[in-house]
């Protein structure tokens, strides 16, 4: 699969997996309105949406939760379970923690709601594919919290690995800083912060930051109630 740097000429490949042929429509319409950006393929269902993605080799899915044959959890279970996968964003009409929080734990960089205005996909698309930030990161971490809250978290061995630099740096990332906001908390450039994440993510053997932020809450790392950025 891609690793979110787009084809040769730039521009983002996206896969849009909607069981409503309208919502496709309008999401093509937004995307392709859009300069730098391309939608490769387009599904009705999971089972579909598995298919085009290994097909396309897109950047970004945006992937609806609820669809016929197989639903967007599934689907994104096993495309993210690919070699390099693509992004998956997971599209849904209500925001309910339960599924939200079942988008995170299976790997998707995030979610957004299907009446979220164009310039927040649009805005979204480039989050994920520059792995800078996770989606309105203020819900992200409450429905996190809330849920990694309902059990007593065990610290895993391999958390031991982190420096207490990189540590803090985990923190910040599950308040849903970025990388600028955590450069200016820790008074260090972005570079160095860029560098920080991914030695977190490669230690912990995580995907991306969606997964470091279960990760924290689910640890104990990060406690329900603590601040978020």
């Amino acid at each position: 699969m891609n690793s979110g740097q787009g084809t040769d000429t730039g521009a983002v490949r996206i896969v849009i997996a909607d069981d409503q042929a309208m919502v496709r429509a309008g999401l093509r319409l937004v995307v392709e309105s859009e300069p730098g950006m391309e939608v490769v393929g387009e599904a009705s269902d999971g089972v579909e949406a598995v298919a085009v993605a290994r097909r396309t080799r897109p950047d970004v899915v945006l992937m609806d939760i609820s669809m016929p044959r197989m639903d967007g959890l599934a689907a994104a279970g096993q495309i993210l379970g690919w070699p390099d996968p693509p992004k998956v964003v997971m599209l849904t009409t209500f925001d309910t923690d339960e599924n939200l929080y079942a988008a995170l734990r299976a790997g998707t960089s995030g979610f957004l709601l299907k009446v979220s205005p164009p310039e927040q996909l649009v805005e979204a698309v480039r989050v994920v594919v520059g792995g800078d930030a996770l989606l309105d990161p203020a819900v992200t971490t409450r429905v996190i919290a809330s849920f990694a809250g309902r059990h007593e978290p065990a610290p895993p061995p391999h958390l031991a690995e982190l420096t207490p630099r990189e540590l803090e740096v985990l923190r910040l990332l599950a308040r849903g800083l970025t990388n600028a906001e955590i450069a200016r908390e820790l008074f260090v450039g972005e570079a160095t912060v860029k560098t920080h994440v991914a030695r977190v993510l490669m230690k912990l053997h995580l995907r991306d930051r969606a997964q470091a932020v279960v990760f924290a809450y689910e640890s104990g790392v990060v406690r329900p109630g603590a601040a978020v950025g």
